[in-house]
């Protein structure tokens, strides 16, 4: 017996750019509800992305500092940023990532990873951040 092919049907509006997306009941946002920004940085050695989306560069600024910029700037500071760092080599793998001297521009952020015991920055093999907001 033939198994059924399901097809999901989606409906959108367009107006100034934002597009919504109802599924059923639920309607999203695309241009409010989607990361604007990632990356994956190798902290390790000469820093390099292992992956990205909108990031033009990165910035190494000492240990466990990064300044990444974004290719598409943000419309203003007041976007959400999230990230960790990770280890990959032991069971306290998760590493801190937070903004650094609050030098959150539209146009890029600086970050630090850390330790969980002792809270000094360090280069870590994975720092992921992501990023979201009105873009410019």
């Amino acid at each position: 017996m033939a198994s059924e092919l399901k097809v999901d049907k989606f409906t959108g509006v367009t107006t100034a750019g934002s597009i919504d997306v109802t599924s059923g009941s639920t309607t999203t946002n695309l241009q409010q509800g989607l990361l604007k920004s990632f990356m994956d940085l190798d902290g390790t050695g000469t820093i390099a992305f292992h992956d990205s989306f909108n990031m033009s560069s990165v910035a190494d600024n000492g240990t466990g500092i990064y300044t990444p910029s974004y290719t598409n700037i943000f419309a203003n500071i007041n976007y959400l940023y999230c990230g960790m760092g990770e280890t990959g080599t032991d069971t306290q793998n998760g590493r801190g990532l937070s903004a650094y001297s609050l030098a959150v521009l539209t146009s890029s952020i600086k970050i630090r990873t850390g330790t969980k015991s002792n809270n000094s920055a360090e280069d870590l093999p994975h720092n992921r951040l992501g990023c979201t907001g009105d873009l410019a």
